[in-house]
C-alpha cells in the first residue's frame, strides 16, 4: 500500500509529524509500517478553516522540506485541497510513474477536533473530501485539544490503531473503504495525566456516528483601531455548539470516545428533487 499524507496545519505541524511516525512506526511498537510508502505533501503554512478553497490565479510554489531526521516531504504554498489536487495530478505521477496514484490519502492529524458543523470549515476534512472526489479513498484525522500539554504521540497511536481496524476490511473496489469513500476520525483529548477510557462491552473505544448538525455559538468582540476604525475579532471557541444530539460526534467525543463518521461530497438534497421538479415543471 502507498499513502499520501497531508493536513491543513502545515507540513511542520506536530500533528502531521506524529501521525507520520505512527504510520511508519520505526520502533515496531504499533506493528511496523502501515504501508510501503507514506509520502507527505502538505501546505507550507497553516491553512486552518480554509475549507475547500483552491488556487487558480497564482502559482503553486513547492519546496522540499526536511521536517525531522525521519520525515521529509513536499510543501505546497497553497491550501489543503490544492495539495491533494496537485499531488494526484502531477507530483505523485512524477515520483512514482505515469498513471500512478496512492492507494489511500490520510489528512491530519489536525490540532483541534473536526466535529459537528466544523467539518464544513475544515481544511483537514476538505483535503480528504477532495481525494475521495477524485477517486482515492481517504481518512481525515483530528484531535480534540484540552488545556494541558498535548500528547500528539499518544493521539497518533490511537489514530494508527483505528486506521488499522478500518484497513483490515480492505481498500479498493471490493474493500470496506472504496475509491470515493471518506471517513473522519476524531481522537479525544490526549495530554499529560489523561488517557482514553478502556473499551468495555457497553462502552467501545471506537464509535461510528453522524456529525452534530447544530450551529456554533458565535461571538465577536467589537474593537476600535488607533485610527478610529471599528473592527470585529472572532471570540468563539470553535467548539461551543448550541446543542449536541445524543449519539453524535460532539456528544461522544466529550465522553472520550474515538469517533468515526462517514462523509460524502454529494450535497444534493435528493429527497427534494422530485418535489421541486413538479413545482417548476
Amino acid at each position: 500500500m502507498r499513502i499520501l499524507l497531508t493536513n491543513d496545519d502545515g507540513i511542520h505541524a506536530p500533528g502531521i509529524e506524529a501521525l507520520y511516525h505512527a504510520l511508519t512506526d520505526p520502533t515496531g511498537e504499533l506493528g511496523g509500517p502501515i504501508a510501503e510508502v507514506v509520502w507527505p505533501v502538505a501546505p507550507l503554512e497553516v491553512q486552518s478553516a480554509t475549507s475547500h478553497g483552491v488556487t487558480f490565479k497564482t502559482p503553486l510554489m513547492i519546496s522540499h522540506e526536511a521536517v525531522s531526521p525521519a520525515m521529509s516531504g513536499i510543501a505546497v504554498d497553497g491550501r489543503p485541497a490544492d495539495c491533494v489536487k496537485l499531488a494526484l495530478t502531477a507530483l505523485w505521477p512524477e515520483k512514482f510513474g505515469a498513471g500512478a496514484r496512492p492507494d489511500l490519502v490520510i489528512s491530519g492529524m489536525n490540532a483541534g477536533a473536526n466535529i459537528g458543523i466544523n467539518v464544513i470549515y475544515s481544511g483537514t476534512v476538505a483535503a480528504a473530501i477532495e481525494a475521495a472526489f477524485l477517486g482515492v479513498p481517504s481518512i481525515a484525522v483530528s484531535l480534540h485539544l484540552g488545556r494541558g500539554r498535548t500528547r500528539f504521540d499518544v493521539a497518533a497511536a490511537h489514530a494508527r490503531r483505528t486506521i488499522d481496524r478500518i484497513l483490515s476490511h480492505g481498500v479498493g473496489e471490493r474493500g470496506g473503504l472504496r475509491p470515493h469513500d471518506c471517513l473522519s476520525i476524531n481522537i479525544p483529548i490526549c495530554e499529560e495525566g489523561t488517557s482514553l477510557q478502556p473499551p468495555t462491552p457497553d462502552r467501545p473505544g471506537v464509535r461510528v456516528c453522524p456529525h452534530n448538525i447544530h450551529g456554533l455559538e458565535d461571538s465577536y468582540e467589537r474593537r476600535v483601531s488607533p485610527g478610529g476604525d471599528v473592527y470585529y475579532w472572532s471570540a468563539g471557541s470553535g467548539l461551543g455548539f448550541r446543542t449536541a444530539d445524543p449519539g453524535t460526534d460532539v456528544d461522544l467525543i466529550k465522553q472520550r470516545h474515538i469517533t468515526v463518521t462517514p462523509l460524502r461530497y454529494d450535497l444534493t438534497a435528493h429527497e427534494q428533487v422530485s418535489g421541486w421538479a413538479s413545482r417548476l415543471g
